[in-house]
């Protein structure tokens, strides 16, 4: 059977949409059964029904307390029936109870080397801060916010020409090939959370993940088993 997968997205959901080609392709072994998006004019909603999957919207502003809406989000995925749920730009904080849930289930994608910057405009507190590099981080949901444990990062070097646009063009790249690894190998019975850690292909992998960095236009494993691919 094919790894069923949830997406919540707040947006254009542009990592959704690679998840949507790879599958269409072939080169993903998975069914996207259901996108949801807590915001109705979420583009993303129209580019999931194009693609014949079940969309749904739950706005949290219809919720006084973030526990109910984290119920009735709880109660629309399981629905579905997912073993994967996947965050692709969602813009909401959950619930331990919710995180507890899904724990170990749930993979979200952050544009930013974790455990740094967590939160919002990393791109932004990247060239505040001089960092001379940068990156994606795709990692395991816990009630820590972007705090899980990482599963693969891919890195790029600052260049003295980037601006907050130019750095968020060239990390979205980069988030289109770790998420849809990270599912990969989730659906291939690859990828456990467990308690000491993340273990990739029955290895336990370091803080960082497996670690890519962008050489010219090839990102080139640095950290990890050999057996890490990408799924391109």
């Amino acid at each position: 059977m094919s790894c069923r997968v949830v997406v919540l997205i707040s947006g254009r959901g542009s990592n959704m949409g690679v998840l949507i080609d790879a599958v269409r392709e072939g080169r993903l072994e998975a069914e996207l059964v259901r996108v949801i998006s807590n915001r109705a004019s979420a583009a993303g909603l129209e580019r999931a029904a194009d693609a014949e999957i079940d969309t749904a919207v739950i706005n949290h502003r219809s919720f006084s307390e973030r526990a109910l809406f984290d119920q009735a989000l709880t109660r629309e995925i399981d629905d579905a029936r997912p073993d994967l749920v996947v965050l692709a730009g969602f813009m909401r904080i959950f619930t331990a109870a919710f995180v507890e849930h899904f724990r170990g289930r749930m993979i979200n994608i952050h544009p930013a080397l974790l455990p740094r910057y967590p939160g919002l405009h990393t791109h932004e507190r990247v060239l505040e801060a001089g960092d001379e590099v940068h990156g994606a981080s795709a990692h395991f949901v816990t009630e820590e916010v972007d705090g899980g444990p990482v599963i693969v990062e891919a890195e790029l070097s600052v260049t003295k020409d980037d601006t907050a646009d130019k750095l968020n063009a060239r990390v979205l790249r980069l988030e289109h090939h770790l998420l849809p690894s990270a599912v990969h190998w989730f659906a291939n019975g690859r990828l456990e959370l467990a308690a000491n850690g993340v273990h990739l292909d029955g290895e336990l992998l370091g803080e960082r993940g497996v670690v890519f960095e962008l050489q010219g236009e090839t990102l080139t494993r640095m950290e990890g088993p050999a057996s890490a691919d990408l799924l391109v």
